[in-house]
């Protein structure tokens, strides 16, 4: 089992800048892909940013076309910890954001997500 806990979320301005964090506990995340998921009101869930390990020491990174070029995803393996650096962020930004951890499949696929933390809501007004 592993725990996830997401936080960082917040109101902030068009334009700004914000960090998440997800927080894991109970099993190291060094085994999963870990990804970045939001969920807008009246909206689907969708995918957002996920890192992939490979197996070594290289990690891949995989972003949502919304969000390429202004978010970047990392990971600390030894903190057991996952980020989401967000920037020139927009009012479309706007969600629930989740983590979730994945033993393998697509990245970009809810379904291949074992765990997945409660949410942190990400607020950007105009």
């Amino acid at each position: 089992q592993v725990q996830l806990v997401e936080s960082g979320g917040r109101l902030v301005q068009a334009g700004g800048s914000l960090r998440l964090s997800c927080a894991a506990s109970g099993r190291s995340i060094r085994s999963y892909g870990m990804g970045w998921f939001r969920k807008a009101p009246g909206k689907e869930r969708e995918f957002v940013a996920a890192t992939s390990w490979t197996g070594g020491s290289v990690y891949y990174a995989y972003y949502a076309d919304s969000v390429k070029g202004r978010f970047t995803i990392s990971r600390d393996d030894a903190k057991n910890t996952v980020y989401l650096q967000m920037s020139s962020l927009k009012p479309e930004d706007t969600a629930v954001y989740y983590c979730a951890a994945s033993p393998g499949g697509s990245y970009s696929a809810p379904l291949s997500y074992d765990y997945w933390g409660q949410g942190t809501q990400v607020t950007v007004s105009s």
